[in-house]
């Protein structure tokens, strides 16, 4: 469900958001499962569990502005972002979120937060210098479709659940290095023996090292499908908001283009944030193997919906 009333709700989006989530829990659900008919301890891996999302969930704009050295910024510090953002918010009809500004040449821009209501917008001094108004707009405006849309919310969520699904496979291995697997080790260790404990030391090894990459593949393939489509929806509803596909579609060339003259070593500080960005940090053109492990759907594809949508929107109504 959209928060702007002239940013309208994507189906698509929402159905993918949903089927995804549930998805995930279905995994999550599954490890824990695994992990108990191990006999493994779930107290203490649900507590950390528990409170690595909560600081994930309820920091996660503070960690994102951190990670890209983002701050704050004030309408008299950054007049011109505030003004495009104050323009696109009465054009959205939706409450503006704060504005945040990265000092890092790399031009980019995302948006985070828990809710429309915490959402923070962030550019990068890179991004203002290289775009001229129209296409700053029509980035803008992607921007804060994402945080009409709670996809942001929805992908650390997500991607968390994963994360956290990966980490519990390999804490049971270090418990069972450790010799702490509780009743379900312990107990075939005193009823067969040292060499009956290594033996079944060494199968859940083999077990928990397999189930830990096959939990991280598709919680991985599941969370990249759903940021593929969530920028194409952002494509979509930013597009729309402004009338001027032809200027996003200009802004995605621009920064493109740009992002392969940034040194590699800049981008490396930042690609961990690859699927919050507008762009990811390193750009790859065309179709390839890659795609399918992309955060963002190619240039091509993007640049395809846009002209779509300039069609559309030329034909007489």
């Amino acid at each position: 469900m959209s928060t702007a009333r002239n940013i309208a709700s994507d189906k698509g989006l929402t159905i993918r958001m949903f089927i995804t989530g549930l998805l995930i829990v279905v995994l999550y659900g599954a490890v824990i499962g695994l992990l108990v008919a191990f006999g493994v301890s779930m107290a203490l891996v649900l507590v950390i569990a528990a409170i690595v999302l909560f600081c994930q969930y309820w920091f996660s704009d503070k960690i994102a502005l951190y990670g890209m050295g983002g701050r704050l910024v004030t309408a008299e510090q950054a007049p011109e972002l505030h003004g495009v953002i104050d323009r696109l918010c009465a054009l959205a009809d939706m409450k503006k979120p704060r504005v945040a500004l990265a000092n890092v040449d790399v031009p980019n821009a995302f948006a985070t937060g828990r809710s429309p209501n915490n959402a923070v917008l962030c550019a990068t001094t890179g991004l203002l210098r290289r775009l001229d108004e129209p296409e700053l707009e029509a980035v803008l405006a992607h921007e804060l479709s994402h945080v009409a849309h709670r996809d942001v919310a929805v992908m650390t969520i997500a991607s968390f659940l994963g994360m956290v699904a990966g980490i519990m496979t390999r804490m049971m291995l270090w418990m069972g290095l450790l010799g702490g697997f509780g009743g379900g080790y312990g107990g075939g260790r005193s009823r067969g023996g040292r060499g009956s404990g290594g033996a079944n030391l060494a199968m859940i090894e083999m077990g928990v090292l397999l189930v830990s990459i096959v939990v991280y593949a598709i919680s991985f393939m599941l969370t990249r499908a759903l940021s593929r489509y969530r920028e194409l929806a952002a494509d979509r509803s930013g597009a729309l908001l402004t009338g001027k596909p032809s200027a996003l579609a200009s802004a995605l060339v621009k920064v493109t283009g740009e992002m392969s003259r940034i040194p590699t070593r800049d981008l490396r500080k930042v690609e961990s944030f690859n699927a919050f960005y507008f762009t990811p940090a390193i750009a790859r053109n065309g179709v390839s193997l890659s795609t399918v492990f992309s955060t963002h759907p190619s240039l091509q594809k993007r640049l395809e919906q846009l002209s779509k949508i300039e069609a559309e929107l030329a034909r007489p109504a």
